[in-house]
């Protein structure tokens, strides 16, 4: 079995690393940048120690290869789709790994299977130097059975979403709210926190109340109680916002909570709920989109 691999950055590097010490012996690459004066000499150095051969051109690649892993940016993975298209080996599986929406994941999936050739949307859900090639990955799309079955004899942690392109990538995008967003948040509680010197205080108490219960325990509290209490919770950040203007802080994420709870607020769910908490998270989204649909018949 040959894989290959279309931009030779550090995600196929360390893919690589692992592959080869899992016995894969014929790994090919070709990254655009080989030949360039500042990263040129860095993409040679990896493929040595990744014992890789570069080629000089992506076809050298994409037709010699039975598994072709795209790992290049996701402004560029459509494109690079586009001039690979025709030279792809018959009864080979495209694996698209870039951070790429779930939109383009499906219109890259639409060409490739207007050649026959299996599409995997891949999705990476770890740091690439710690896991290498055991990464866990989230896949979608046509080509992903076939994909898992073949690495997995070279034990990689792939796990099967759906036959739809787009849906791996949409759980990572999705994710990426909360897992992005929560550090912004963070830094903007800390500065404050430092600012006041009560740094200590503030992380006592919201770690008592984080680790009072389990992660879904708490989502499912902060959701519900919210959807009743939206617009007193969003007048009371406004008092945060005040604060941490006059201490010339960056309020953005403080200002964007209290803009989401007015719009949470503007549902009135509270009324719906007759001033009772729901029980689950799920009835609070729910009652928006029927709130939503019912806006549209309108």
């Amino acid at each position: 079995m040959k894989l290959g691999f279309i931009g030779f950055g550090e995600a196929a590097f360390e893919m690589s690393m692992g592959l080869k010490k899992e016995g894969l012996k014929n790994i090919l690459a070709f990254d655009p940048l080989w030949s360039d004066s500042k990263f040129g000499q860095l993409i040679q150095e990896r493929a040595n120690k990744a014992e890789v051969i570069l080629k000089e051109i992506p076809n050298d690649v994409v037709n010699m290869v039975d598994i072709l892993i795209v790992a290049v940016p996701a402004d560029k993975a459509l494109t690079v789709s586009q001039s690979l298209f025709s030279n792809l080996k018959m009864g080979s599986i495209y694996v698209d790994v870039s951070a790429s929406t779930p939109d383009v994941k499906a219109k890259i999936s639409q060409n490739i299977n207007e050649r026959n050739i299996a599409f995997v949307d891949g999705a990476m859900m770890g740091p690439l130097p710690v896991y290498k090639h055991k990464v866990p990955i989230l896949a979608s799309g046509n080509g992903t059975d076939k994909f898992i079955d073949i690495m997995s004899v070279y034990n990689m942690s792939i796990s099967k979403v759906s036959d739809t392109a787009g849906e791996a990538s949409a759980v990572k995008l999705i994710r990426s709210i909360f897992m992005k967003g929560l550090p912004a948040l963070l830094v903007e509680m800390l500065e404050a926190a430092r600012k006041f010197n009560v740094e200590e205080l503030v992380i006592k108490s919201v770690s008592e109340t984080m680790n009072s219960k389990t992660f879904e325990e708490t989502m499912n509290r902060l959701v519900t109680g919210t959807s009743i209490h939206a617009l007193r919770r969003s007048v009371e950040l406004e008092g945060t916002i005040k604060m941490l203007e006059a201490s010339n802080l960056n309020h953005l994420m403080s200002k964007s909570a209290s803009e989401k709870l007015q719009i949470l607020g503007e549902f009135n769910l509270k009324d719906k709920f007759e001033g009772k908490t729901p029980n689950s998270w799920l009835q609070v989204i729910d009652a928006m989109e029927e709130n939503k649909q019912g806006e549209f018949l309108k």
